[in-house]
């Protein structure tokens, strides 16, 4: 997604920056710096969700200055469209117990909340020691019920976003910055 005024996206649907590669990653360090002073001396488990996760999870683990560990879960809400269908399902779960560790779940975007809030419950329900939740992006306008963000790294408007790991129709995760998708028709 090269310069400000936008790039095609490998399938010919133009995708303009709406936030750029450099902003992400001093971001990213940002939160994994608060991450490491709000956990120092304990040792954390990073528990994302797929795929959207991936690529910010990643940066952010390498942002914190703690032993960190991995687990992922995948969900089902938004098919392949544009807008979530409003129902939350778990199609993978963590694979380690929880009980009594310090997580942190990883979300790409905060959009309506009802998947962070099923995820959280679910997490909840394995009884850590504490829980929070970190989120790159996070769309107020769009919030169907609260949602308490510990870590957030962008607030946005409602626009439909890709890159960084977030996708339409499973493309441009790969894309380094968070773009609007720019609709052709």
């Amino acid at each position: 997604m090269p310069g400000a005024g936008g790039a095609k996206a490998g399938n010919d649907a133009p995708v303009r920056v709406f936030l750029a590669e450099e902003r992400i990653r001093r971001k990213v360090r940002d939160l994994g710096r608060q991450i490491a002073r709000d956990y120092a001396g304990k040792e954390v488990v990073l528990v994302g969700v797929l795929k959207g996760c991936c690529i910010f999870m990643s940066d952010l683990a390498r942002a914190i200055d703690l032993p960190v560990t991995f687990d992922f879960l995948r969900v089902s809400s938004y098919g392949n469209g544009t807008e979530s269908v409003g129902t939350v399902r778990i199609d993978f779960d963590v694979t380690q117990p929880l009980r009594g560790k310090h997580v942190i779940l990883v979300e790409d975007i905060i959009d309506t909340g009802l998947t962070a809030r099923a995820v959280m419950n679910t997490l909840r329900s394995k009884r850590p020691a504490s829980l929070r939740l970190c989120a790159l992006l996070h769309k107020p306008d769009r919030a169907q019920v609260p949602i308490r963000i510990d870590y957030l790294g962008f607030t946005i408007p409602n626009h439909f976003v890709v890159g960084y790991g977030l996708d339409y129709a499973g493309k441009y995760r790969n894309l380094p910055s968070v773009g609007i998708l720019q609709r052709t028709s």
